[in-house]
């Protein structure tokens, strides 16, 4: 665990460099001129520009719509059923019932300050969230549009990833979270953690000013999530029976399933994060594709290697790492890069939920940390390597090259961890202290189903 912590320290250490850097760097507002040149020898101005008018693309529009239903699918039902065939039988009520009432409170809190706080400016704490002007969604109408769409459709889109990435750490305490604590944990997570993050990559703060690359969340989805669900697991401590008897997954087939809606929705994450229907949109569907298969791969023959049988599981859990990490670099590298980050994804994350998981002894229920958050590691800073030009990316902008962007990729990820870590754990911290944590011992011991909420999900 020290190995751990030292890791992430040095990650916030290069992410506070990095800021001090930013500040310095910001240019000085020019001084206002002192004396006024006569009117008579001030050249005549030229005709100012007609301001560029705003037009809807339906085309891109119908695929934005689209995309965001895609990534509910993710959610519900894909999240809920990987994570719900992967507890035993006698909790899996209680992770649906997670996944599904997290999803409806973060949309509801979305409208009435999530998205505003995430992408409006923020008068003197703009680096690092925004501000209420758009609170309760004010000044939006129909008409109103973000870039070529309406800005409610982007409202609902970037709605499902705020949704998404707090159900996602459900995986880290599964089985033994009180669901009240859930309930409270992920509001107060939604608007100190997620919010920030977002507005720091997305919405104009200081990451996004230091020239960090997150195409679709790496840092703001996967490595917030992951470490959160790291800091969660090990406050709760381990599920009774942990390590001296089985646990495994109550159905495999459902968590196939899970993994197939999580498949076919994450084309709406990535692509639909392009926010157009044009050229990249379709570099990215292929990246997303390739990936996803080679992380499949190279997860299904590293275990077949050392454990002499490939499994379903793993393959499920493969092609979640190789999504997961080509999530931040699907719009910056090229086919042949995703296969490459595709098939690192595979081999590194099942290291994680096998040897590091292992090796430090925390129990993180359904490997969130290992393959949200270490994929979404890889993702990040192999996104600074894989977008060179060199390796059929994209190319670095004016002046950047591959060490900059790479230290820029690591200082994001840095921020992340640091900011989402110290403030998760505080966060947990104020839950205990309010509705306590974690269920009493025979509660789990019976199941969370039927103690939390009074039904079972099979009768027979």
């Amino acid at each position: 665990m020290k190995k751990l912590l030292t890791t992430i320290a040095l990650f916030g250490a290069l992410s506070l460099a990095g800021f001090a850097a930013y500040a310095q760097d910001k240019p000085a507002e020019a001084p206002a001129a002192t004396v006024a040149a006569p009117a008579a020898a001030a050249p005549a101005a030229p005709a100012a520009p007609a301001p560029e008018v705003k037009k809807l693309d339906s085309g891109s529009t119908s695929w934005m719509l689209t995309s965001t239903v895609l990534v509910i699918l993710m959610t519900i039902p894909g999240l809920a059923l990987f994570y719900g065939g992967l507890v035993r039988a006698k909790n899996m009520l209680s992770v649906l019932m997670q996944v599904f009432v997290t999803f409806s409170l973060v949309s509801i809190l979305w409208a009435i300050y999530g998205y505003s706080m995430a992408f409006t400016e923020g008068g003197s704490l703009n680096s690092i969230v925004g501000g209420l002007g758009k609170a309760f969604l004010a000044g939006i109408k129909p008409d109103t549009l973000s870039g070529v769409i309406p800005e409610y459709v982007f409202v609902v889109f970037q709605l499902t990833f705020a949704a998404i990435t707090p159900a996602l750490i459900v995986g880290g305490f599964a089985e033994r979270m009180k669901f009240s604590a859930v309930l409270w944990f992920m509001a107060l997570w939604l608007t100190f953690c997620y919010v920030p993050i977002a507005h720091m990559v997305w919405g104009g703060g200081w990451l996004a000013g230091l020239g960090a690359k997150d195409f679709a969340g790496g840092t703001v989805v996967h490595i917030n999530a992951g470490i959160a669900a790291l800091v969660g697991c090990l406050l709760l401590g381990k599920r009774i029976g942990y390590g001296k008897e089985a646990m495994p997954p109550h159905s495999l087939t459902m968590t196939m399933v899970g993994a197939a809606l999580l498949w076919v929705g994450w084309f709406g994450f990535n692509v639909g994060s392009e926010l157009a229907a044009d050229g990249v949109a379709g570099m990215v569907l292929v990246n997303t594709q390739l990936a996803t298969a080679a992380a499949v791969l190279g997860w299904m023959f590293i275990e077949w290697m050392t454990r002499g049988k490939p499994t379903m599981l793993g393959a499920a859990s493969g092609a979640v790492a190789g999504l997961v990490a080509i999530t931040p670099a699907c719009g910056f590298v090229g086919p042949m890069g995703s296969i490459i980050l595709g098939l690192a994804a595979g081999v590194i994350c099942f290291w994680a939920v096998t040897g590091l998981k292992s090796r430090f002894g925390y129990d993180d229920s359904l490997d969130v940390f290992g393959v949200h958050g270490i994929g979404g590691i890889l993702g990040a800073l192999g996104t600074g390597i894989l977008m060179s030009d060199s390796f059929g990316g994209v190319g670095y902008d004016k002046g950047v090259t591959m060490i900059g962007q790479l230290t820029t990729q690591a200082i994001a990820v840095g921020t992340t961890l640091v900011w989402t870590g110290i403030i998760s754990y505080i966060l947990y911290k104020i839950v205990d202290m309010m509705v306590g944590l974690r269920v009493e011992e025979e509660s789990e011991r019976i199941g969370l189903d039927s103690t939390q909420h009074g039904e079972v999900a099979y009768h027979v």
